[in-house]
């Protein structure tokens, strides 16, 4: 499993992922900038991700839903806000309504994630940071650490083949 740490600060609202990879940089980049890799990744194994819109440019969007097992779908999107591709990408991860509006009633994060060269690969930082602690508690009460995980924790077999 590539993920080496997870940890909550409930004082500075963040949530830290830290993995490493044996693989270049650039690779694990386009684990991110193609939307076809992304979708095989982004949402935990029993919520596979369709990404319907990618533009991962500043001011662009990224819009996408997860599948359940019973075939619900749940939908969010980004506003990205920083690319310096290879290394870093930023944006605010929300969640949206069934037509793909965004829903402004739950919680948003912005997302900083930045690849690093380290110990012959690559080292992933995905630092999300909430604007409260409630919006902190209700997203870990949803299961984000966990989904998180289960996430990233895909990216390997990706990585491999």
């Amino acid at each position: 499993m590539s993920v080496t740490s997870v940890e909550k600060d409930f004082d500075s609202l963040t949530l830290t992922l830290i993995a490493d990879f044996r693989a270049p940089l650039e690779r694990v980049w386009q684990l991110w900038a193609d939307p076809r890799q992304l979708e095989r990744w982004w949402g935990p194994p029993t919520h596979p991700a369709t990404v319907e819109q990618h533009d991962l440019v500043p001011g662009g969007t990224v819009t996408y839903f997860m599948t359940g097992p019973e075939g619900d779908k749940y939908r969010g999107w980004w506003n990205v806000t920083a690319v310096a591709p290879p290394e870093s990408l930023e944006f605010t991860d929300g969640f949206a309504d069934e037509d793909g509006t965004p829903n402004l009633e739950m919680p948003t994060t912005t997302v900083r994630m930045q690849l690093v060269e380290h110990d012959g690969g690559t080292r992933m930082r995905i630092l999300s940071a909430f604007a409260s602690r409630e919006q902190m508690e209700q997203l870990a009460g949803m299961g984000m650490e966990e989904g998180l995980r289960l996430a990233v924790g895909q990216m390997d077999a990706l990585l491999a083949g």
